[in-house]
């Protein structure tokens, strides 16, 4: 052997699933200041032992690169000191819920909640304070929903946050109004893209939600950072932040708890200016590093099915002529695109409805022609409900489709959940189509999109292969599942290359930085309904181990 020094760590015994196809299996792998030095058979592991190699002897297991999530909100996160209503069905239930947590806490002075399911609302509506009010009494309420796109007010929070008739454009969101009598109903939407911004998060702090204060923002983000590393996610990348919220990274890194690698992306709002962008460019130059990056942008063009707050081709079903707007007028976000585009960001966009994702892809069509081609991989994030004509327009125009597969599954989107039942059976076929979109050749960046939905990539990689629900049952479009490869590879070198991360990271070759993840059984081989239950048995980032199970 030609090397000169021994290694720092070396790994044998293990059935690595490389994802590098010059050498798809290996059994053993060696690393030196971080990096992977060599990657081979058993028979040769010796040659790279020295007195102060650390060896880890994985006992035949299955290992994998490290997981990317390419879109996890571990800023957001989940809060416990709200009252949890993840898995509640019902009104009745939501209520009962609350009702509980004020009686445990008799004096405080704001009830938070978070994660309430739509589709528990009877009759297809959205709640409203009157809903609110009987449990809550003169104790200001701020419900979360599940994906975070929506708020839920009762008539004392109405009072303390400025809602009322007529005052309903709000820093933190658009107020819903009663038709006939032009009253708030104590339902906000606009909430991921007002309340998540830098304005809106100012104001909802100001106005003395305990949710908006640091310490809770910090408090979440250091619980889910510690999360994310427990399932082998070795770098994820956080969608969308305001330069006030780089300092809790900062913090974070200060405190040891930042122990995945981070992407940030920086959130651009409508009326984000020239100067606001000379300021991203210049925290991109402070945070290059392969710790902790910041560059992208996140953008909305649409918002989500549930509420009916996507943009659709067609109606939704039963709503007559209404088929949801986009934030920008399409030629308005064309050029807008292309003006981000020629300042070289690359941009992250939610679309989740056909139009919405049509528009995205019409813009990165329009800044191509404007600016000419370049590698610019600008991603449609979330890509729910998809038309097929859009589908091939992902490979040509170079787009990435970042998504998350959990959220397809029938428990969630299915028939006689809120999603499925607003696009109607006729569209289902539109519904999260991954395997239309591999075979025509776009790259898919695989994520969670924690906390609208669990973290754990087994989950997410059991959903992509099956499309059935967890506790098992019938799958819904099985067309569009993928293979335990595909699914791995979205979750890996995807998104690596989604991020521009592909020569550093996504794959165990030799020269990328060593972050892998030995799992507990080998989800490439087991059936699918054994993957949930996985465990990331050992975590590795740049050779070292910096979490192991139990």
């Amino acid at each position: 052997m030609s090397h000169s020094a021994p290694a720092d760590l070396l790994l044998t015994g293990a059935r690595i699933h490389t994802v590098d196809p010059e050498l798809p299996e290996a059994e053993a792998l060696a690393v030196r200041d971080g990096r992977i030095v060599w990657v081979g058979p058993d028979a040769e592991a010796a040659d790279w032992a020295g007195p102060d190699t650390e060896r880890i002897d994985a006992g035949g297991r299955l290992v994998l690169p490290g997981f990317i999530d390419a879109h996890n909100h571990v800023r957001l996160g989940s809060d416990d000191a709200c009252v949890q209503l993840a898995g509640v069905r019902t009104l009745e239930a939501i209520l009962d819920r609350i009702g509980e947590w004020r009686e445990a806490n008799p004096d405080a002075e704001w009830v938070e909640a978070e994660a309430f399911d739509y589709s528990a609302i009877p009759g297809g509506r959205m709640p409203t304070a009157a809903d609110l009010d009987p449990v809550t009494g003169d104790t200001p309420a701020i419900v979360l929903s599940y994906d975070v796109h929506t708020a839920w007010l009762n008539t004392a929070a109405m009072r303390r946050l400025g809602v009322a008739k007529g005052r309903t454009d709000l820093p933190f969101g658009t107020a819903a109004v009663d038709p006939e009598t032009g009253e708030p109903t104590g339902f906000v939407k606009d909430f991921a893209i007002k309340g998540l911004s830098r304005d809106g998060h100012r104001a909802l702090r100001d106005l003395g939600v305990p949710w908006a204060s640091p310490d809770r923002q910090y408090g979440r983000l250091a619980k889910s950072l510690d999360d994310a590393i427990g399932f082998g996610i070795t770098t994820v990348v956080e969608p969308q932040n305001s330069l006030d919220d780089l300092e809790l990274y900062d913090r974070a890194r200060a405190e040891g708890r930042l122990r995945s690698r981070i992407v940030a992306a920086l959130f651009h709002p409508r009326g984000t200016t020239e100067e606001d962008l000379d300021l991203f460019e210049a925290a991109a130059k402070v945070h290059a590093g392969d710790r902790f990056r910041v560059g992208p942008l996140k953008l909305y063009i649409d918002d989500v099915v549930e509420p009916r707050t996507a943009a659709l081709l067609e109606p939704y079903t039963g709503c007559g002529s209404h088929r949801g707007e986009t934030f920008y007028p399409a030629e308005e976000f064309a050029g807008l695109l292309a003006r981000l585009d020629a300042r070289g960001f690359q941009c992250f966009v939610h679309a989740t409805g056909d139009r919405g994702i049509r528009t995205v892809l019409d813009a990165v069509e329009h800044a191509r022609a404007v600016n000419g081609p370049r590698d610019a991989r600008h991603q449609v994030v979330h890509v729910e409900c998809l038309d097929p004509e859009d589908v091939p327009r992902f490979r040509d125009l170079g787009v990435v489709a970042c998504m998350q597969p959990r959220h397809c599954a029938p428990e969630i989107a299915g028939p006689g959940q809120d999603w499925a039942e607003n696009v109607g059976e006729d569209r289902w076929h539109k519904a999260w189509p991954m395997r239309s979109l591999a075979e025509a050749g776009a790259v898919l960046a695989f994520s969670s999109d924690w906390n609208v939905a669990e973290m754990d990539p087994m989950i997410g990689i059991y959903t992509a292969l099956t499309r059935r629900p967890l506790d098992g049952g019938e799958p819904w479009q099985e067309q569009e599942t993928v293979d335990a490869r595909t699914a791995v590879y979205g979750y890996t070198m995807g998104s690596a290359y989604a991020n521009f991360l592909e020569e550093d990271r996504g794959s165990l070759t030799v020269g990328k930085a060593a972050d892998f993840v030995i799992l507990s059984r080998d989800i490439l081989a087991v059936a699918p309904e054994q993957i949930p239950g996985t465990v990331a048995e050992t975590v590795v980032v740049a050779g070292e181990v910096v979490h192991r199970a139990g």
